[in-house]
């Protein structure tokens, strides 16, 4: 079993690796695995093969090759930031459940990060012919194909892209695709849209201005560093003095070799180049993670100054693609506790239990299941919809309202409180005029997207979950795994429970049906025969129990 107990956040990559490494979360490959073919496709079978959350780790491939035979000196890590929500509570220090106030916090208590002229991640720079020649430069780098069958190029993806503004000098850091497209060439997609990443946005002003856009692309640094770039901060907030407070200590920073940009010291590659906004390059296919492939669209294209890294620097990618993946498990721990806040604090709604977004298959932003109470009234149970409908653009374009007996980690039992606790005509709202979630680019067209808020709450006493209680299936369980009875992995609900609809009278059934004494029952019955009602009738219409 992994070492639970929690640690100061690591301070950079490779001390990150070392401790998943001591915790038994960390998985090291050493025979030959072909980072084109075999590399991406080994480590997704834990996500879509069934393996518990709790089992999935991070890997490290110590032998490196590609489809033409070549071997690479740098070894690769996948699946080290986020494969399972204790792996991603390793970088920060934490343990997982105060994973959402350590965010709040370091958002609330930012340390501003400090200068060094002794950067790690220049201990070996490439330049000038170098870059260029056969084999140097970008194709030097063990960049895994993180589709096999569609994509068009290797692709960094586990990728902080920095750049400046060239208005108020604020640098912005995003999490950002780039495709491979010469030994000194990528193409960088920054999302196009109003409100989009902030890279998007310095993107427009160097080409309003007509200039050339500087940008560096940090792989490998510490955890803290790099949860900073999927989270979306506001662009002229300081990314790395969040990641110093979610460390508790400053950043190290470094000013670049070729381009006017300061880069986490300590992290293992920086790439370093100049964007011309002036021009576009088709770039993909490529997988997403909204769970299809991006097909080729035009992106912008970078221009390589320099690679430099630290000697024995290792390379990062990520799981991304359809969901589970790494990158849905990047936001899913950061992004539920801040919805939950929200509605809970700066809302004040009273009632709401939990926020969960469904992870599986639909890229988790578009589904949220909110939890209420039993007996939270209407009014807090709408209010709640809306607000998680409307925090983020991209997030709520369905919300469903579930009581808490529902665990909204199963979907069936999502289906079943839709099923059996809401009306279409008095629990459903659509709203229209909501920009379109990630992914929006494969519907069928129309003026933007909607949003759908699904009151599945229980509203009034129901009859109990027909299933044996709690204490019988528990007692049944320890029988099944005596008997070495295949593995049983239970999904909520599995015992049965009351729904308020429940007397003393039919309680004092039960019990004494589990005890064989069913007759003493039928005595009590027979005195209640009726002679002027029709079959099916509840007794509870007509006599009080």
């Amino acid at each position: 079993m992994p070492d639970s107990t929690p640690t100061q956040a690591p301070r950079d990559f490779q001390q990150h690796l070392a401790e998943l490494d001591k915790a038994g979360l960390l998985v090291r490959i050493d025979r030959p695995i072909n980072k084109d073919t075999e590399l991406q496709p080994l480590v997704r079978w834990q996500f879509v093969g069934g393996v518990p959350e709790s089992e999935r780790r991070a890997f490290l491939f110590t032998n490196v090759v590609d489809g033409k035979g070549r071997r690479y000196d740098m070894q690769v890590a996948i699946g080290v930031f986020a494969s399972s929500p204790e792996i991603y509570a390793r970088g920060m220090g934490k343990k997982a459940e105060d994973i959402g106030n350590a965010w709040v916090n370091a958002v609330r208590n930012p340390i501003a990060p400090v200068a060094t002229d002794k950067p790690a991640c220049q201990e070996v720079v490439i330049t000038g012919d170098d870059l260029r020649k056969p084999g140097g430069g970008l194709a030097a780098l063990p960049v895994p194909v993180s589709t096999p069958g569609f994509d068009s190029a290797p692709y960094l993806t586990a990728t902080l892209c920095v750049s400046r503004d060239p208005e108020n000098g604020i640098q912005n850091m995003g999490t950002y695709r780039a495709a491979l497209k010469a030994t000194d060439r990528l193409v960088v997609r920054m999302v196009a849209r109003v409100g989009g990443a902030g890279g998007w946005m310095h993107w427009l002003k160097y080409r309003e201005r007509k200039q050339m856009m500087p940008m560096a692309i940090v792989l490998g640094a510490a955890p803290v560093v790099f949860f900073t770039g999927p989270q979306k901060l506001p662009v002229d907030m300081d990314e790395m003095a969040v990641a110093g407070g979610l460390g508790g200590e400053a950043i190290r920073m470094t000013k670049c070799l070729t381009v006017d940009l300061n880069v986490p010291a300590d992290a293992e590659i920086v790439i370093e180049g100049m964007i011309d906004p002036s021009t576009l390059e088709p770039e993909a296919p490529f997988g997403e993670s909204n769970g299809y492939v991006a097909l080729e669209a035009y992106n912008m294209p970078m221009q390589v100054t320099a690679i430099t890294h630290r000697k024995n620097a290792v390379f990062s990618a990520i799981i991304s693609q359809v969901t589970p993946s790494e990158s849905s498990v990047v936001k899913k721990v950061a992004y539920e506790p801040m919805f939950l806040n929200h509605l809970q604090h700066t809302l004040g709604i009273k009632g709401v239990k939990r926020v969960v977004m469904h992870e599986p298959l639909s890229n988790l932003r578009p589904v949220i299941f909110v939890q209420f109470a039993r007996g939270t009234v209407r009014t807090e149970v709408w209010r709640a919809m809306q607000g998680a409908a409307t925090l983020r653009a991209d997030c709520g374009k369905i919300v469903v309202a579930i009581s808490e007996d529902v665990d909204p980690h199963s979907t069936d039992a999502v289906f079943w409180s839709m099923a059996y606790r809401s009306t279409p005509s008095e629990d459903v709202q659509i709203i229209n005029y909501r920009r379109g979630v990630q992914g929006s680019q494969y519907h069928t067209g129309g003026p933007g997207e909607s949003t759908l808020l699904i009151d599945a709450t229980q509203k009034y006493p129901m009859p109990p979950l027909a299933l044996p209680g709690k204490e019988y299936m528990e007692h049944a369980r320890a029988l099944w795994e005596k008997l070495k009875l295949p593995t049983l992995s239970p999904k909520g609900p599995w015992h049965g429970y009351t729904l308020g609809d429940w007397n003393e009278t039919w309680e004092r059934f039960a019990k004494r049906t589990v005890v064989g004494d069913w007759e003493a029952s039928g005595l009590e019955t027979i005195k209640r025969r009726r002679e002027d009602l029709s079959p099916e009738t509840p007794t509870a219409n007509h006599e009080k129990l």
